[in-house]
């Protein structure tokens, strides 16, 4: 994906054009953000919440 704005078109409808107005915006304000902290003795690896699975040493564990 591209960071340059792209020049409006006119083909789309007032509705899309200001739906990527407020999507431009969007992304501005998080670029503006702060990152987030790391997480101290957090997890390595992808977030097992997300992609469902809760192991530890090649040992499925639950909370």
């Amino acid at each position: 994906m591209s960071d340059a704005p792209q020049a409006p078109r006119s083909d789309l409808p007032p509705a899309a054009l200001r739906a990527l107005a407020e999507a431009e915006e969007r992304r501005k304000a998080r670029a503006r953000e702060e990152p987030l902290p790391t997480e101290l003795g957090g997890r390595d690896g992808p977030d097992p919440a997300r992609y469902g699975d809760w192991e530890k040493k090649g040992i499925a564990i639950d909370f």
